[in-house]
């Protein structure tokens, strides 16, 4: 039964700028429906059309029926009556869709009574249901909490508990997971496949991760400038995908369960709205383009059971050809085999410890506490290595980077810095260790100044430190990052967020440094740019012999670039040891959930496997819990007797080498043994 049929839909904005362009879908009861595709390819505002949530100034034509009426052209009272009862959507940011001054017990309620003839304390007690519902603990007492107290994964939770509050028959999420740790993620999706077991709602999932669609859609819709090019059932599109660009995302997705290989970027950037190629759209970026390719744009056409707009589908041997086989993956730089027990040392933290004091009061402050943001943490980096530092957000990652960075006495231990205390730094020698130690940031775009030309920006560290050829010197950066000279002229915001981040590597690079700080270098990119950066960063490594303290949330990417993993939760290390050990033997609880938790792009083999969900959300470094951190949200605590349990409760496990094991310490009382 059809509950939303989507026909020929177009949003176009001021300008005659088309954003979507004939977008059809159908999505069932009780159906997934994923739609994915880079950035800017029209996703979100496909879905906004649909709601009846765009700016006055566009404009939209096709149809959008929901159980057969007509939305488009409907009366804003109409529109209303069904907007949060018979489709309801799921924001990106539940930051931003809660009200701040209300309470979130308030706000579920007011979606309750709007559609619902109910008093205001059976809204409330309703509320508190959904609340239950999506699993979030002592629901009656954070009803009465607003949302920035609630943690990013409560919040999203908490806005799924008010998009079913009316048992709607649709529900739009668009991107729920994507600023989410994996962890949060892996509940935030069981908490959807709940709400769809109770309501029977159809869902359009929207997202760019498409790990998430496998283990949830049925049907999958690829999108890419503002189109439809590919759609069919989850099966076929994962492993026999007979468009181009649907067998470039594919392959260019890090995967936790395959060995380190080299990833396939898609070359190129999408193409701007208002400025769209002659032709097939991808045909620019698409290594399968003849002539006929820019004659005209492919329509969505019948290729068996799905639809594909390429016309070159009907040759693609879907059997025989895959991603890698049209997207060759470029030649890794030859690099020197590689012992870290030989080499010297590039930064050694010895029982680094970072607290903060909690202060109270607007006027009078006064100290009500500590948190523990770095508590006493240990690991060195060897030349010409990379070392990964991963949890989930709150964990400690970034103080970690602070006190590094900042080339100063450390609060508790020691930062050595090429054989240096910082400690002891004196000023001079404090600004000649900066030429060796650089940091790559997460946004591109921020750490980038608007207001000069990108040439500029790459000088200005070579003009602090007295670099004769500053010119010549920007030319050979931008080269070495893969950009041309001549972009020396452009500003930031004239480059895409792949090509930013290479500036900001570029920039990083200027002073011939022998240790990068990558502090989520590739989290805010499509998977298609992030292969590229990826592959860039591990050429750079091999050619000038550099450094990593690579830190990320994502598994996945921290396989193919890393050769140590340290593990951290809540300002400790749990876990380290090299790549080999922990993925192909995770001994601490900590780090076997967060593995379950990343999402593998093949439909099968993601809802087959069994998935580690961690019960509430990371406590509070201001307020850690005794013993084993880790103890409160352990799952094999709970299978453990008595004494062995209260053990964890009372006593700290120290981070102790494992049997059988080279480079792999776990700090747990029961860690897992691998069998030998």
């Amino acid at each position: 039964m059809t509950i939303l049929e989507v026909n020929d839909l177009t949003v176009t904005f001021r300008g005659g700028v088309k954003a979507v362009r004939g977008v059809s879908y159908q999505v069932g009861r009780g159906e997934v429906l994923g739609i994915v595709g880079e950035s800017g390819s029209g996703k979100s505002v496909t879905s906004l059309a649909v709601m009846g949530l765009l700016p006055a100034g566009a404009q939209v034509t096709g149809s959008v029926k929901l159980h057969g009426h007509e939305l488009l052209g409907m009366r804003e009272q109409e529109i209303l009556k069904r907007r949060g009862k018979s489709i309801s959507m799921i924001f990106q940011d539940p930051l931003s869709a809660f009200t701040p001054v209300y309470t979130i017990g308030d706000q579920i309620a007011e979606a309750v009574r709007v559609h619902q003839k109910v008093s205001k304390e059976q809204a409330a007690r309703q509320a508190v249901e959904l609340l239950e519902l999506v699993g979030i603990p002592h629901p009656e007492v954070r009803a009465k909490a607003f949302p920035h107290e609630f943690s990013g994964g409560m919040r999203q939770r908490a806005m799924i508990a008010m998009a079913i509050a009316n048992d709607p028959d649709v529900l739009i999420c668009d991107e729920p997971t994507t600023a989410l740790d994996v962890t949060i993620q892996a509940q935030v999706l069981e908490v959807l496949k709940t709400a769809q077991k109770e309501t029977g709602a159809g869902i359009v999932m929207i997202t760019h991760d498409l790990g998430v669609v496998a283990g949830l859609a049925d049907r999958v819709l690829v999108m890419y400038a503002g189109k439809p090019v590919e759609q069919g059932t989850v099966e076929e599109i994962y492993y026999e995908p007979r468009m181009p660009y649907t067998m470039g995302l594919l392959a260019s997705i890090p995967r936790l369960d395959q060995e380190n290989q080299r990833l396939v970027p898609i070359e190129g950037a999408p193409p701007s709205p208002a400025a769209l190629p002659p032709g097939c759209p991808f045909a620019p970026r698409c290594p399968l383009k003849v002539d006929a390719c820019d004659d005209a744009e492919p329509e969505l056409v019948q290729v068996g059971e799905r639809g594909v707009a390429c016309i070159r589908s009907h040759e693609i041997d879907v059997k025989r050809l895959r991603g890698v086989d049209v997207f060759p993956a470029p030649e890794p730089v030859a690099e020197p085999p590689r012992d870290a027990r030989r080499r010297e040392t590039v930064l050694e933290l010895d029982n680094l410890v970072r607290h903060y004091p909690l202060m109270k009061g607007a006027v009078f402050k006064r100290r009500v506490g500590t948190v523990h943001a770095v508590d006493g943490i240990s690991f060195d980096i060897a030349r010409g290595e990379t070392l990964a530092l991963v949890g989930e957000s709150g964990c400690g990652k970034t103080t970690t980077l602070q006190q590094i960075m900042q080339l100063e006495a450390a609060q508790g231990g020691r930062v050595v810095v090429f054989g240096k205390d910082s400690g002891e730094l004196t000023k001079r020698e404090r600004k000649e260790l900066r030429r060796d130690l650089q940091i790559v940031f997460q946004d591109p775009m921020a750490a980038l100044d608007p207001r000069m030309p990108v040439g500029d920006i790459l000088a200005e560290p070579l003009r602090a430190h007295g670099h004769k050829d500053v010119q010549g010197r920007v030319a050979e950066l931008l080269e070495l990052v893969g950009l041309d000279p001549s972009y020396a002229e452009r500003y930031p915001q004239h480059f895409s967020g792949g090509q930013r981040q290479r500036i900001g590597i570029a920039r990083a690079l200027a002073l011939e440094p022998k240790l990068i700080v990558l502090d989520e270098p590739v989290s805010a990119l499509d998977v298609s740019i992030q292969a590229g950066v990826i592959n860039l960063l591990e050429d750079l490594k091999a050619r000038l012999g550099l450094s990593y303290l690579f830190v990320a949330h994502d598994l996945s990417v921290v396989r193919h670039l890393a050769d140590r993993v340290a593990v951290m939760y809540l300002g400790k290390i749990v876990e380290i040891g090299t790549v080999a050990e922990v993925y192909g033997t995770p001994a601490h609880p900590y780090t076997r959930a967060l593995m379950s938790a990343i999402p593998l792009p093949d439909p099968e083999l993601e809802r087959s496997r069994r998935r580690i969900i961690l019960e509430g959300d990371l406590p509070s470094p201001a307020q850690p819990p005794s013993g084993c951190r880790f103890h409160t949200r352990c799952p094999k605590r709970a299978l453990l007797p008595e004494p062995e349990r209260a053990r964890c409760v009372a006593e700290e496990p120290p981070v102790v080498r494992l049997a059988h094991a080279d480079d792999h310490g776990a700090a747990c009382h029961y860690p897992e043994v691998r069998n030998s």
